[in-house]
């Protein structure tokens, strides 16, 4: 049996360090799928275990440890930026700048409640510890890396933070939880009107295209090609169908209208009454989709990546006869086919048109989905080269004593989101399956956080039984509670935010999944999930920049 002994004891074999992060990660995992009050703490359980795991003599060597670390990060964070960079800067726009905006309060409230207890107990607590319980109270862990990364660069030789971040965790995951349901007491709410108020508030602000019918009535249009009344009135529309003398066509840019022609339009939603007035009036009772005639619609899969960066203007659909684009999807969003709109791979076109017709289009953008579960390595690894790069940019601040970074977590961020948004002007395909993409966040989280708990087990269960465990308890539940019930309160009381939505912002703004699974109960409709995924991606950014950037500011206090 001392091949057995030698699989524990020898800590430089590789086969030891695959096994010891294989039983920390799945034991994690498995464990993490257990609920207490309905809330689990999913992947993170697989910290704790290698809290447990590195008290009790499990460990790797300290370079393996702390490259499966960064390595982990990184991959986590590259991820999670190409998914969220389609949409990033879309969030900013409408009722999604205020929740960004409070979003933003969020965090600077809890940078500065931070700051506030490390001032009133600096004799006990180092700022690195307090920054290793802000980042285990508002559960973000890419956030600790950054910090941690920062650290090491400053060659910081205290406390592992990932002790205090390990104690502030637990009550941080139910810390937004027990915030929503102290809003819903003190403000009554009505969780059944709040769905019905949503409802409301999504139609009046839903940017979405909407399709209605028109009749020509008006004598200037008359005799005038659909290309040019587009021109004319300066409107972007799109006419999927048109009704000339009891013959129902897929029109083009050529096709001319006559007076009592009946157009099914599909435009923005601010666009109705101007493209309306000017064609003549809207006709009532109709819907030329449900006519029978030679038109059908398909949405297509764009698979083949010489489209990738291409313009609807370019793929000439005069040529394709009739057929129309009247919608395209992209990463949840439907976007309205503005002839200068770039397509992605991975994006889905809504057509309409005579089958042989779409039958082409479709033989021409591909439309083979198994074409997509192959990954575009290429994309991938340059995009993590460029991000290590951008993340060691030292950038020298006047007054600092030493140089920021953008680090191991900042600059693959940037650069993932600028991919995810602008890869396919450079005809970079960045398109990743939803599962695949998942797979890599998973796995790079679990790496991160069993080797964090590996390298701060030995000094956890000391800090709980005989340090300052419980402090950082304590401090953390100040940390998490104070910006989420002072913001949440603004949110609902200044400008009146659905609950819905701010228990979503809440959840978003901490980076908290569990949180955001407690709003699922809540109600069916989507709108938690909307107001997380909407300021989800500027609270990651902010969380990963605001603790290296405190920190370095601040050094000079403590150095």
């Amino acid at each position: 049996m001392d091949w057995l002994r030698a699989l524990f004891t020898d800590t430089n074999a590789v086969a030891h360090i695959i096994l010891v992060y294989a039983l920390v990660v799945a034991l994690g995992t498995l464990l993490g799928r257990i609920k207490v009050a309905g809330i689990s703490l999913g992947v993170t359980f697989v910290l704790f275990v290698g809290l447990a795991a590195g008290h009790f003599g499990l460990t790797v060597p300290e370079p393996v440890l702390f490259f499966i670390r960064d390595f982990g990060l990184t991959l986590f964070i590259f991820f999670v930026g190409l998914q969220v960079g389609p949409s990033f800067f879309s969030s900013f726009k409408s009722g999604g700048l205020v929740l960004n905006l409070l979003t933003v309060m969020i965090v600077l409230l809890g940078i500065v409640v931070t700051v506030a207890l490390w001032f009133l107990l600096k004799d006990w607590v180092s700022l690195p510890q307090m920054l290793g319980v802000h980042y285990g109270a508002v559960t973000n862990t890419p956030g600790l890396g950054a910090t941690q990364e920062a650290l090491d660069l400053l060659h910081y030789e205290g406390e592992n933070i990932a002790v205090a971040y390990a104690c502030a965790y637990p009550l941080g995951v139910v810390g937004a939880i027990f915030c929503a349901v102290l809003l819903r007491k003190v403000f009554s709410i009505d969780l059944a009107e709040e769905d019905k108020h949503w409802e409301t508030e999504e139609k009046e602000h839903n940017r979405e295209p909407i399709f209605f019918h028109v009749e020509v009535t008006n004598p200037a249009v008359a005799g005038k090609t659909l290309g040019a009344i587009r021109e004319f009135t300066g409107r972007s529309f799109i006419c999927s169908r048109i009704l000339s003398k009891g013959a129902l066509t897929s029109p083009t840019a050529e096709t001319v209208v006559k007076e009592g022609d009946v157009l099914r339009i599909v435009a923005a939603p601010d666009d109705r009454l101007p493209v309306t007035a000017f064609f003549g009036g809207e006709k009532k009772g109709v819907d030329l989709a449900n006519e029978k005639s030679p038109l059908a619609t398909r949405t297509i899969l764009i698979t083949r990546e010489k489209f990738n960066g291409m313009t609807l203007k370019d793929l000439a659909l005069n040529q394709m006869d009739g057929v129309n684009i009247t919608r395209v999807f992209r990463a949840g969003m439907t976007l309205f086919p503005y002839s200068n709109l770039h397509l992605q791979v991975g994006d889905q076109v809504y057509c309409v048109g005579p089958e042989p017709a779409l039958q082409r289009l479709e033989t021409l953008l591909g439309n083979k989905m198994k074409k997509l579960y192959h990954p575009n390595i290429f994309t991938i690894f340059v995009g993590l080269a460029f991000g290590i790069v951008l993340g060691s940019i030292p950038i020298a601040v006047p007054g600092m004593p030493a140089p920021v970074k953008l680090g191991l977590a900042g600059g693959p961020l940037i650069v993932a989101i600028l991919l995810g948004r602008f890869g396919n002007f450079a005809r970079l395909v960045t398109y990743t399956t939803q599962s695949a993409s998942l797979m890599m966040r998973e796995i790079g989280i679990s790496l991160f956080l069993a080797s964090v708990g590996l390298a701060a087990g030995e000094s956890f269960v000391a800090a709980i039984t005989q340090g300052n465990g419980l402090l950082y308890v304590l401090l953390g539940l100040f940390v998490t509670l104070i910006p989420l019930i002072v913001v949440g309160v603004v949110a609902r009381k200044v400008f009146h935010i659905n609950y819905h939505s701010i228990v979503g912002l809440m959840a978003g703004a901490t980076t908290d999944p569990p949180a955001l699974a407690y709003a699922a109960t809540l109600s069916e409709k989507n709108s938690s999930s909307v107001a997380y995924s909407t300021v989800y991606p500027l609270a990651m950014f902010l969380r990963i920049l605001t603790g290296q950037l405190l920190l370095v500011l601040l050094w000079g206090f403590i150095s």
